[in-house]
């Protein structure tokens, strides 16, 4: 049979095209966003642990809402740090102890290890002593809660491997979203917060300085350079899909830090407010919550403690394991077996151990422990910056993805603000 004149194929540069449903568009980025979302949003959460929940409550307990203001500056620097450790992971490959080893030699890594090491063991001992406090208030004692803890934490990453960890620990940061509820609860003056969040108030005092350090040192610490970098290279991201990475990282600075104001919020609201601005321990500001708040206000106070500890407790020594074994040039990851990294996980439960035995120990003066860990944070913030600010524009590692000048104003702004506030404390002191 002929073919009729209608029954030609019709041109492809005639063909009708069917537009791309908007639902479809954002399910596909959606889908692309959640298979990379995890190293930022989690490093970011876990930067709230119980040192970090002690150093909100007690801003807020003894200087009310004065100290609001440092967490928009805290935000934007916190996001420029972070960024810059994960774009460094993605395009490099490796972590930022590797760098620091193949570029400056084995002396700095060493003493980068060295001091970082100490630091972090202070923060371990503290997310066990947190779990302690936090159990504490439901009448669990500290010789059943820091072991069982220990092992929870160590059975989850020693026999899991890298996505059900992830997952699990995605999981966790939701319930941080407990605080916000407490902060509500306690009826705080919104306004009066708000107002103190873009108006900064400024002074003198020792303790006043002392605490900015902590909040500042607590907000960006040195562990999570290196963590977060560690999990973009495992996670197998690079430049391809950085971009998705870039928003994880970004939400999950922007989430952290709008915890920490809730947590202020709720101390200033009720402990700053009564008068009895003492706090003595992590679990004190979940008990001074319940007579202006409600037992369920402190109740919610005290699962987030409890969860936050669990989270940071594993990965804290993750991050100390990291730093040794990438500066040492060790096997590392999660997503490697007990036999295929032995040193990596001989590290991790030494320090679990080590940590939780460290609570442990008969009339320890934990809530020391904790301030010192957080403040020691701040002050060794501007060496792991300045590391980071070298490899960043190097152009034979980064080439066109050097940093841009506006972020390194800001993390130079940083790293200053830090050793000047350090220099401050020292002077207040003598």
């Amino acid at each position: 049979m002929q073919p009729t004149e209608h029954s030609h194929s019709i041109p492809k540069h005639t063909r009708t095209r069917h537009p791309v449903k908007p639902w479809t568009v954002f399910r596909y980025r959606l889908f692309a966003l959640l298979a990379v979302i995890g190293p930022g949003f989690i490093t970011a959460n876990v930067d709230n642990d119980p040192g970090g929940i002690l150093t909100y409550s007690q801003a807020g307990a003894k200087y009310g809402y004065t100290l609001l203001w440092t967490l928009i500056p805290t935000t934007i620097a916190l996001i420029v740090v972070q960024e810059m450790a994960a774009r460094m992971g993605a395009i490099t490959g490796k972590g930022l102890s590797d760098l620091i080893r193949e570029e400056f030699g084995l002396r700095m890594t060493f003493f980068t290890m060295f001091v970082l090491s100490l630091a972090d063991f202070g923060n371990i001992a503290a997310e066990f002593a947190g779990l302690a406090s936090g159990l504490g208030m439901f009448g669990v004692g500290k010789y059943i809660a820091v072991p069982l803890g220990a092992i929870i934490v160590w059975l989850v990453i020693v026999r899991g491997s890298y996505k059900p960890v992830e997952r699990v620990l995605l999981l966790l940061s939701l319930i941080y979203f407990t605080y916000p509820i407490s902060a509500m609860l306690g009826h705080p003056n919104w306004t009066t917060a708000l107002r103190a969040t873009v108006i900064p108030h400024l002074s003198t005092d020792p303790g006043y300085i002392a605490m900015i350090i902590g909040l500042i040192g607590t907000t960006i610490t040195p562990w999570m350079q290196f963590y977060l970098q560690a999990s973009v290279v495992e996670k197998g991201i690079s430049k391809r899909n950085y971009n998705l990475c870039r928003v994880d990282v970004i939400l999950g600075c922007i989430i952290t830090d709008v915890i920490a104001f809730f947590i202020m919020v709720a101390c200033a609201a009720t402990i700053f407010k009564s008068g009895h601005s003492e706090i003595n321990d992590v679990a004190d500001a979940a008990k001074a919550l319940a007579p202006f708040a409600g037992n369920f206000a402190a109740g919610l106070f005290a699962i987030g403690l409890i969860n936050a500890s669990l989270m940071s407790a594993a990965i804290l020594p993750l991050a100390t394991a990291y730093n040794i074994c990438e500066g040492l040039g060790f096997e590392s990851g999660v997503g490697r077996r007990f036999s295929e990294a032995k040193i990596f996980y001989g590290l991790y439960t030494a320090l679990i151990v080590c940590g939780a035995a460290f609570v442990l120990v008969p009339r320890l003066p934990l809530l020391k422990v904790i301030l010192f860990s957080q403040v020691a944070n701040g002050i060794l913030l501007p060496f792991v910056l300045v590391f980071m600010l070298l490899l960043i524009n190097r152009p034979r590692l980064m080439g066109e993805y050097r940093n841009r000048l506006t972020g390194n104003i800001i993390a130079i702004a940083t790293s200053a603000i830090m050793i000047a506030l350090t220099i401050a404390l020292l002077w207040t002191g003598l």
